[in-house]
């Protein structure tokens, strides 16, 4: 049993390594999920996977600036008394609205792929949805994991989470 032990601290060492980098955030969270259904809106007009990688790249990155914006103004000085400089709360803003963008990463360099024609597009598209899955389940289970929950915790926790992954690819499904 030595094993599942050593497999487990490397996995709590990983979930605190990530959480000090604020990636675990219901930012992530919603990025995953707005991913997954720009993937999904794309397959409506059958596009590239050229396409959906621009559309995804431009999309992410005008809400993520939005939303570190609104922190930005939401943070500076929203609370009466609070003496929050504008740097400050646009470098809170900004730690915190990280995991907005990063979570796009994994599919845009899947769909890169595609769009280079390294794999085929339909593969692509398909592959950059289940990694929104994977994502959307590393995140649930690092959450219970830093939480020091039990790992059958933290498979739920994993299972609940990915689970708006896969109603994305059951929607999907139904949409072809």
């Amino acid at each position: 049993m030595t094993t599942g032990k050593t497999t487990e601290s490397r996995l709590e060492s990983l979930a605190r390594h990530v959480r000090r980098f604020d990636i675990i955030t219901e930012e992530s969270i919603y990025g995953t999920i707005l991913v997954s259904g720009m993937i999904i809106a794309s397959g409506i007009y059958e596009s590239t996977a050229w396409e959906v990688f621009l559309t995804i790249l431009g999309t992410v990155l005008i809400f993520w600036g939005a939303h570190l914006y609104a922190g930005t103004i939401a943070g500076h000085g929203a609370i009466g008394g609070d003496d929050t400089t504008l740097a400050t709360a646009f470098w809170r803003s900004f730690r915190r609205s990280l995991g907005f963008l990063t979570s796009a990463i994994p599919s845009l360099i899947i769909l890169l792929l595609g769009a280079l024609r390294v794999i085929p597009d339909s593969v692509a598209i398909w592959v950059a949805l289940w990694l929104g899955v994977l994502v959307l389940a590393l995140i649930g289970y690092f959450v219970f994991a830093l939480r020091g929950r039990s790992w059958p915790i933290r498979i739920l926790g994993a299972l609940g989470t990915a689970s708006f992954g896969l109603a994305m690819i059951l929607l999907k499904s139904l949409i072809h």
